[in-house]
């Protein structure tokens, strides 16, 4: 039998995605990981492979957790809630002291060179999963006459992320909560008027 882990695997992947969030995937060195992580290179390597890899679990460990607002966001009953509560959510994740600043998929991997390029191709391709979710959201609520008709979902959700997207860049550049929140509202003023249900005969 082989020996036990002597390291719990969610405190280490939640370390592990702290040094990424901060220092993003190129800048992120193994002996950063193995400090962080309290463990030596081969139990690394053992526990979730080489650091793409682990870089892969450290986003879904992303998206379960400092970004579970997100999902939550997308079953709120309408257009407007799900608009609010993303970016809502997104000021308060953003800004929370307890964690890095910004998002992780927008700064993890956007200045990745030749070697990277696969983990650079990942992110975007988690980003326009949850563009296509929202867009999907949308036009859900168009077809409840819950958007205006001339309204295109896509555009709205390209909007909408836009924003949060900004959010996240003013975030690392030291926005406040109380910031971000402005930026939220602002958004929300120009959200377009609920489609008013037709008259019966």
């Amino acid at each position: 039998m082989g020996r036990p882990r002597e390291f719990d695997l969610d405190e280490a992947l939640d370390r592990a995605l702290e040094v990424f969030w901060a220092k993003g995937y190129e800048g992120t060195s193994i002996p950063d990981l193995t400090k962080a992580m309290g463990i030596n290179r081969p139990s690394l390597y053992a526990a979730f492979g080489n650091k793409e890899a682990l870089f892969r679990k450290a986003l879904d460990r992303y998206a379960e957790k400092p970004a579970g607002y997100v999902q939550e966001a997308l079953e709120e009953p309408s257009a407007r809630c799900v608009m609010e509560q993303l970016l809502r959510g997104s000021a308060d994740s953003l800004s929370n002291r307890h964690h890095p600043r910004g998002c992780l998929l927008v700064q993890g991997a956007l200045a990745c060179g030749e070697e990277a390029d696969s983990v650079r191709r990942e992110v975007a391709s988690r980003r326009a999963v949850g563009l296509a979710a929202l867009r999907e959201r949308f036009e859900r609520a168009k077809s409840e006459r819950d958007l205006p008709p001339d309204l295109e979902p896509a555009d709205l959700a390209r909007f909408v992320l836009a924003v949060i997207y900004g959010m996240s860049v003013q975030a690392t550049s030291g926005a406040t909560r109380e910031q971000l929140h402005r930026v939220a509202e602002l958004a929300l003023r120009i959200w377009p008027a609920k489609v008013k249900t037709r008259n019966r005969k």
